[in-house]
């Protein structure tokens, strides 16, 4: 049988290749909201992130999501993921 190619996608704060089920997506919708994607399906602009609170505290301090996503990213995504993590 032929071998599936894993989907990689680049981490925003690192900027390693990781298997796109090892990311979290944050998207911003043509509507101009930003949402995490639990799906990883959801419509709009992407940007993955690694999954680690370290990750998602630099991210914070330097609001690498409004660089990428072209807006402004509240402080409430950065605690969500922060949140998200302690579960």
């Amino acid at each position: 049988m032929k071998q599936r190619k894993v989907p990689l996608r680049k981490c925003i704060v690192t900027n390693e290749m990781k298997p796109k089920k090892e990311l979290i997506r944050v998207v911003r919708s043509p509507e101009g909201e930003v949402v995490i994607d639990q799906t990883g399906k959801k419509n709009g602009r992407g940007a993955y992130i690694s999954n680690g609170k370290e990750y998602f505290e630099i991210a914070k301090k330097k609001d690498i999501f409004s660089k990428h996503l072209n807006v402004k990213v509240s402080e409430d995504i950065y605690d969500q993921l922060i949140e998200q993590v302690g579960k």
